[in-house]
């Protein structure tokens, strides 16, 4: 867009509309703080009723307007609270747990438009394409709908089709949040601070993804292909001949919902193996194929009763939603996760502030001070027997006061573990997560020493250090015309010159000599890197024990060099 304003020469007809709508709506909600940092005020009418005592005589909480608000405001508001309530590092509980209540529904498409769609998408109606076809939809939501369906073989299916016209809607809300989340930034230093505009963005790429059905068809594919070997977990296989962008047909997935606790009683469903079951495929999920289903709330989950499997088989659907656990991801869990073993309140300000993306560096002194008292709570278990769902509360109330912003990957994945966690204790009150994810935590620890791990790091350091080596002729350049122009006073001694010219001709000589051996161990690091796992063993050994070498002998030199210079 041309302008940042709401209303300049980009913004014409229906933009004008939806602008004012939305500023509407968050006035008659009572949210006066929205419209002010979204510098929406001129699309407030001056009508009776939208503002005052008069919007707020129903005995609703802020949350439940903010609730309200979105879900008068439509799909995309919808989804942007849905996204909302997974935060537990941006929002508070209340807010989190009334968003959570937004419910993803809307009218049924008429049968004429579903029928439409599927003959342009397919290349024939439902009755040439199906064996049969109901044109009554199983579940009506925001973006699409549910069809059941049975394949000329009489496998029974699900075919989902997307809305009429919901792109157009989504691209349109997506255009003004950016704006808005924009004008939000420059005006609000909390928006900033929790880079708003950059939250925005990253609602939006999700959100065009769960309009791709290619996508989830994907992910599907994907996860059915993981647990291929595993009996105990049903993935729907993927119709591809009748799969488009728009229409998705999926296998149907029968069985009992998994919260429903006295049909699985019924059933002689085990549900304490049900509950280990589903840990197990969870941290498979994270930990070995670093690809997890983000919405694992009860209506995605279903048991099939089988005689072979005292928990039954779990059905998995729904696959729009999911984040994967990227080498930079695992190493700030890596981080965390050795930082809570040791009980360390300063290792785990570290972590967190490094693994933050927001614009605010926190003081670690006083992060770490705050954090000590979360850590005593758990100080006397080990951390197998940790609360999982507790401990991750009471550590993002600090993350929240210091308005760090976790990547969207990493807050994903702690609220799909905390809710796999509830379950799961739901299902066997006496289930502990932290011992079935205990040895995989452990794994991904130990990989963080590991010779190519830690190479990597030092690679990434000499990167760094040779950047900075790269700015220090020109930051000298700029100390120079400074001085030059009295903008800077410098005091010394009489014979102090020679000291400092000594010690700078030893930082020097101690930096190049860093700068060479950190370059030279980032090489090795991506010779190794490019090695196939199979080939040349002998070389791979050498090249590792090059690279210790290495790290070793610059330690030795700094080491040596420091204690001379004392």
């Amino acid at each position: 867009m041309g302008s940042d304003e709401p209303g300049g020469p980009e913004v014409a007809g229906s933009h004008l509309g939806r602008y004012r709508q939305i500023a509407e709506t968050l006035a008659r909600h009572g949210l006066g703080f929205a419209i002010g940092a979204a510098r929406l005020q001129r699309w407030v009418p001056l009508r009776r009723g939208l503002l005052g005592p008069e919007a707020r005589r129903e005995p609703y909480s802020n949350p439940e307007h903010l609730r309200l608000a979105l879900e008068q405001l439509g799909p995309t508001f919808i989804k942007l609270g849905q996204a909302l309530s997974t935060r537990q590092d941006l929002l508070p509980g209340p807010y989190r747990q009334e968003l959570a209540r937004l419910q993803d529904q809307a009218p049924p498409v008429p049968a004429a438009s579903v029928v439409e769609a599927i003959e342009r998408e397919l290349g024939g109606a439902p009755q040439e394409v199906f064996a049969s076809f109901d044109p009554s939809p199983l579940a009506s939501a925001s973006l699409g709908q549910a069809h059941a369906a049975t394949l000329a073989d009489g496998t029974e299916v699900v075919v989902k089709v997307r809305r009429p016209g919901v792109v157009e809607q989504v691209e349109l809300d997506l255009e003004i949040i950016a704006n808005l989340a924009a004008q939000a930034s420059r005006h609000w230093d909390a928006a900033a601070d929790y880079d708003v505009a950059g939250i925005a963005e990253e609602f939006a790429r999700t959100l065009r993804a769960e309009l791709d059905y290619l996508a989830e068809a994907r992910n599907a594919e994907r996860f059915r292909a993981s647990f291929s070997a595993d009996p105990g977990i049903h993935v729907p296989r993927v119709y591809w001949d009748s799969t488009t962008s728009r229409v998705l047909t999926l296998e149907r997935i029968r069985g009992i919902k998994i919260s429903d606790l006295a049909a699985l009683d019924a059933a002689g469903i085990d549900r304490r193996a049900l509950a280990a079951r589903y840990a197990d495929a969870v941290a498979k999920m994270v930990f070995e194929d670093c690809f997890f289903h983000a919405d694992p709330h009860p209506g995605n989950l279903f048991v099939e009763p089988d005689p072979a499997l005292p928990g039954g088989r779990i059905g998995l659907i729904d696959f729009g939603m999911v984040g994967t656990v990227d080498p930079q991801l695992r190493d700030h869990l890596s981080g965390l996760l050795i930082a809570v073993s040791r009980r360390d309140p300063r290792a785990a300000a570290r972590a967190l502030s490094d693994a933050s993306t927001g614009r605010r560096r926190p003081d670690l002194g006083r992060l770490s001070e705050d954090l000590a008292p979360v850590m005593r709570l758990y100080a006397e278990r080990p951390l197998s027997e940790v609360p999982l769902g507790a401990f991750v509360r009471e550590l993002l109330v600090v993350v929240r006061r210091y308005r760090l912003q976790l990547p969207r990957e990493l807050a994903l994945l702690l609220r799909m573990l905390v809710m796999v966690e509830s379950l799961a204790v739901t299902l066997d009150p006496g289930f502990q997560f932290g011992a079935v994810i205990g040895p995989w935590a452990e794994s991904l620890a130990l990989e963080r020493f590991a010779p190519l791990a830690v190479l990597r790091r030092l690679g990434q350091a000499g990167s760094e250090l040779v950047d900075a080596a790269g700015r220090l002729p020109r930051q000298l350049r700029a100390l120079e015309d400074a001085l030059e122009r009295g903008g800077a006073q410098i005091s010394l001694r009489p014979g102090e010159l020679d000291e400092l010219v000594a010690h700078l001709d030893a930082a020097a000589q101690r930096v190049a000599v860093a700068t060479l051996a950190a370059a030279s161990i980032r090489s090795l690091g991506e010779i190794l890197a490019s090695q196939p796992q199979g080939r040349t063993r002998a070389l791979r050994t050498a090249l590792t024990g090059a690279g210790i070498v290495a790290s070793a002998s610059l330690a030795a030199y700094l080491a040596w060099t420091g204690r001379r210079r004392t």
